[in-house]
């Protein structure tokens, strides 16, 4: 909890003194007891949320697990440190992005921009040990990650959920469909993106619905970036 900042920890303080968290931090200890490598580093775990503060949650992008390879994840959904390949999930959002308002892909998959602008890029699962894919399932983070998704139902209007797939539409069955977007397509993996993700068109969906409720619309368009080691450090 001592890494979560921003007005979450605040909301989220009960859930670290429950049997599920609890439990969680002891399957946690004992993985790095055994020198197990996790994904990402313990100071990102909560990188998305202390990147899009509560009161500030326009959008929800629900991805399931961290990138499980060397210096890929930093606990955004989606994103990979600058100077890291941009994975093929990315790559379809990217293409997708084009196509639908014909912004031109980037050569890097640091989405923090659009998470201070309001987008919550939210894993169900917040780590994973290196290397093994949907390692730390069942461990007690969907809870956690479950009470966020709550907390934005209930306490927000006009929330755009971005569900891909069935892993993240399950997730997010119990948001409330009359007050909330809830935009669903298919994974943008590359096995399923051409069954219904490219011509979704949510990034645009989005800034409607945005604007129709008086909110200012998200600025999908990522900047390039300089990539020598000084800037890097100050982007991340």
């Amino acid at each position: 909890m001592m890494n979560l900042a921003t007005d979450w920890r605040e909301l989220l303080a009960d859930e670290f003194e429950k049997d599920y968290m609890l439990s969680l931090q002891a399957f946690l200890d004992d993985a790095n007891s055994q020198q197990k490598i996790i994904y990402p580093q313990p100071d990102d775990y909560f990188t998305a949320l202390n990147s899009t503060p509560f009161n500030k949650v326009k959008v929800v992008i629900l991805g399931q697990d961290p990138y499980h390879g060397e210096g890929q994840a930093h606990g955004l959904s989606f994103s990979v440190k600058p100077g890291v390949k941009v994975p093929p999930s990315l790559v379809n959002i990217y293409k997708e992005l084009e196509a639908d308002l014909g912004i031109s892909p980037v050569q890097h998959g640091f989405l923090k921009s659009w998470a201070e602008q309001g987008v919550l890029l939210l894993n169900s699962v917040l780590t994973v040990e290196a290397g093994n894919a949907g390692s730390h399932q069942k461990k007690g983070w969907e809870l956690f990650t479950d009470r966020i998704i709550e907390l934005i139902n209930q306490e927000h209007d006009g929330i755009v959920f971005m569900l891909w797939g069935a892993y993240a539409q399950k997730k997010g069955r119990h948001i409330d469909r009359e007050k909330h977007c809830v935009l669903e397509s298919v994974h943008p993996s590359p096995l399923s993106v051409y069954r219904g993700f490219f011509g979704c068109r949510h990034f645009s969906q989005a800034n409607s619905y945005l604007e129709s409720n008086g909110k200012t619309p998200i600025n999908w368009k990522l900047e390039p970036l300089l990539e020598t080691n000084e800037q890097i450090e100050l982007l991340l």
